[in-house]
């Protein structure tokens, strides 16, 4: 009898055998973790390793919450959420994209990254593949495969006027057995933004053939030129195969609030309603009374935050521009300097290493794509203060 018929036989696992799917056995372990649990326990840590902001979640969000918990609104809610809440999510992006889109088209999930999930479980078939802009954040990715799916990656290009795109070649990498492209702007970790003109190629190709465009546009508030980034919301038919991805946790600094939203054709709405049922049956219904508050009393709070960004993003971007080993380009977007390092070859490695003799937390370029090896992300969602003392650690292993 061998070792597997044995585990058949007794209920029992055999020593190291998780008894866990393959393909979610062999999902990749988060680098960025790695070097966070290097750093852990030391002293004087600046971490700028995770995309968080370090501003707690403003007061008027809080109190609105507390105030829903004293209500007792301790119980289920409606698989999409609150209707107040949709409303209020309607509102907000008619007046955003200056065009109506209707609360129908609305689900509230519990983050953006359970709605990422929800739109992998529904479209996403073993074998299937999706197309997505590279370098990218690990957790995408690993939606497609936890699927069964297979990523095929679309590498932005790091030239001399900074991040950008070559669509014709993305487009070569469609086959009978794409099922969406996945677009995420403005990017993590490179703040490359997706112009409309590409938005709307994409959008055409794709309705050529059928296929869908996921838009990951968690940081559409956090960009430094307008009030907010394009958007395929702006272009696209209310029964486009689009589905729009969102979250309240970077321009309302909600990150522990796990809380988001998405935004797709009617159509679809039957089909994802079953999905959440089965996944998280509906979010919390006292961070959705925080998030009416957010949205229909935030905008100053989202303004001044923004604001903070763009004083942090040119400090930061100067500092290193100085620094003779460091290539970096002024983001459009988002909140992270994504630098290459002249001589770096093991990104992990040197993220460790800087933890150790800086300590100074920063997240492997290695993390988001084997093209982002040779470069380290940094996020600059921090105090001026604590971000100049950053740099001024970071000089001399980076000289």
């Amino acid at each position: 009898m061998n070792e597997r018929q044995n585990i058949v036989d007794t209920g029992q696992l055999a020593s190291g055998e998780a008894g866990a799917r393959a393909t979610v056995e062999g999902l990749g372990v988060s680098l960025i973790r790695d070097v966070a649990n290097a750093g852990m326990g030391l002293d004087d840590i600046i971490a700028l390793w995770y995309g968080e902001p370090d501003r707690p979640t403003p007061e008027f969000i809080c109190q609105a919450a507390a105030a829903s918990l004293a209500n007792g609104d301790t119980f289920y809610t409606e698989n999409f959420g609150i209707p107040e809440l949709r409303t209020a999510l309607a509102e907000y992006m008619s007046g955003l994209y200056r065009r109506p889109i209707h609360e129908e088209r609305i689900a509230v999930t519990a983050s953006g990254m359970s709605a990422t999930n929800l739109m992998q479980q529904v479209l996403t078939d073993p074998g299937d593949n999706v197309v997505v802009t590279a370098p990218v954040w690990p957790n995408l990715i690993e939606t497609v495969r936890t699927m069964g799916g297979e990523p095929r990656f679309a590498w932005l290009q790091f030239g001399n006027q900074g991040w950008s795109l070559d669509l014709e070649r993305m487009f070569d990498m469609v086959d009978g057995r794409t099922r969406a492209i996945l677009i995420n702007s403005p990017s993590n970790p490179t703040g490359w933004v997706m112009n409309h003109d590409e938005m709307t190629k994409v959008l055409e190709f794709c309705r050529a053939r059928g296929i869908w465009v996921l838009s990951d546009e968690v940081y559409a508030r956090v960009v430094y030129d307008r009030p907010a980034a394009p958007s395929f919301l702006d272009i696209a038919a209310p029964d486009d195969r689009l589905v729009v991805v969102n979250s309240f946790s970077k321009s309302w600094c909600m990150t522990g609030w796990r809380l988001g939203w998405l935004t797709a054709p009617p159509a679809l709405m039957p089909t994802l309603e079953k999905m959440i049922e089965f996944h998280y049956s509906c979010p919390a219904h006292f961070s959705q009374v925080a998030g009416i508050t957010a949205v229909r009393e935030g905008e100053a709070f989202v303004h001044d935050t923004v604001a903070q960004y763009k004083l942090a993003r040119d400090l930061v971007i100067e500092r290193l521009q100085a620094m003779p080993r460091v290539r970096v380009h002024r983001p459009e977007g988002a909140f992270y300097a994504f630098f290459a390092v002249d001589g770096m070859d093991d990104s992990l490695a040197k993220c460790k290493e800087i933890v150790r003799q800086s300590r100074v937390g920063l997240a492997p370029g290695a993390a988001f794509g084997t093209r982002g090896e040779g470069f380290i992300r940094l996020c600059f969602a921090q105090s001026l203060d604590r971000l100049d003392d950053a740099m001024d650690r970071l000089g001399p292993l980076l000289a």
